[in-house]
């Protein structure tokens, strides 16, 4: 987790310095990271944020590069990888509850990317296969 966060931290200073480059390659390597541990970490909410974080951060570096579509990739990649997530029943019940959580999230910062600036194919398939078929994970949870 500390390797991870200062990683993230050294990205971060990068990317408000304007050193686009720099912040890609050390926001890749925080990805890495997140997702070698994802199913490792032993707080499961801390590796789901870890992954959120990361792969959101990508997809604010390439709009910064004028790249939407690399950044609709992480953001439609992380929203899809939470719901794969939640309906993988070998993946401890901690992990699921949390990728539930954050999937919230993950859909607000897609629902907000697409309406600033459109759909692209990813996006339109993401969510129009969630809409018309409804996961059965989401029956009964309240």
């Amino acid at each position: 987790m500390e390797h991870w966060k200062r990683t993230i931290e050294r990205a971060n200073r990068f990317f408000m310095q304007g050193e686009l480059v720099d912040a890609r390659e050390a926001y890749l390597q925080a990805l890495a990271l997140a997702q070698v541990l994802f199913e490792r970490w032993a707080d499961a909410d801390e590796a789901v944020a870890a992954c959120v974080i990361s792969h959101h951060n990508l997809a604010d570096l390439h709009l910064r590069l004028n790249q939407p579509e690399e950044s609709a990739e992480y953001l439609c990649a992380i929203h899809q990888r939470l719901l794969q997530t939640m309906q993988d029943p070998r993946l401890p019940q901690a992990l699921r509850e949390a990728a539930l959580r954050q999937s919230s999230k993950t859909y607000v910062e897609l629902l907000n990317f697409i309406s600033e600036h459109g759909e692209y194919p990813r996006t339109h398939r993401l969510l129009h296969i969630n809409v018309a078929s409804p996961a059965p994970h989401h029956h009964g949870v309240h």
